[in-house]
């Protein structure tokens, strides 16, 4: 993304806007297309000195516009990092990894907890001299993990190798309640 400080309100939406249209154009560059690029925020706000026992003062606006980026191609992250820089961004505000179509890895999750569950409920009416006999009713815990920042910095001009990222692991859990009715 882009953030600016200038005098007056008009002139720091026009800075941002200059450095926004050479990211957007760096990253495009760098092989990302319209579909994976959204402005994230844009915002343009007063800037205020506060001198000791004295009114604030307005000393200019900072106007900041953040882009949200997909790369889609994990080997291409770093690459486009630099793109932002180089093409006038000076704030990343963090990276996220997910997986793109998570609906296969959810069932299978959904799968193997529910197997769990009946292993378990077996293992318990055994334990107490019970047999299983059904399920009654089952429910799943919807579960929204929060993206987590893996990286928030401010950049300088800089950069003469690819910014190096590490992707790790994505977890998906899936969580479901059985109820189980059991007879002797």
């Amino acid at each position: 993304g882009v953030q600016v400080e200038a005098k007056t309100a008009a002139e720091a939406m026009t800075q941002q806007a200059e450095k926004m249209n050479g990211v957007f154009a760096a990253v495009k560059a760098a092989g990302i297309a319209d579909r994976d690029m959204q402005t994230g925020q844009l915002s343009l706000n007063p800037v205020y000195e506060y001198p000791n026992n004295a009114r604030p003062r307005l000393t200019g606006y900072q106007a900041s516009n953040q882009l949200n980026i997909k790369v889609r191609k994990i080997d291409q992250l770093g690459k486009t990092l630099d793109a932002v820089v180089k093409g006038g961004g000076n704030t990343i505000n963090g990276v996220t990894f997910s997986i793109d179509k998570p609906e296969q890895f959810q069932n299978d999750a959904r799968m193997s907890a529910i197997k769990d569950a009946a292993a378990k409920a077996e293992l318990y009416a055994q334990a107490v001299g019970y047999k299983v006999k059904r399920i009654v009713t089952i429910s799943e815990q919807e579960y929204y993990p929060q993206p987590v920042p893996m990286m928030q910095m401010r950049m300088q001009d800089q950069a003469a190798a690819s910014t190096p990222v590490a992707a790790g692991e994505v977890t998906l859990t899936q969580t479901v309640n059985v109820v189980f009715e059991l007879t002797k």
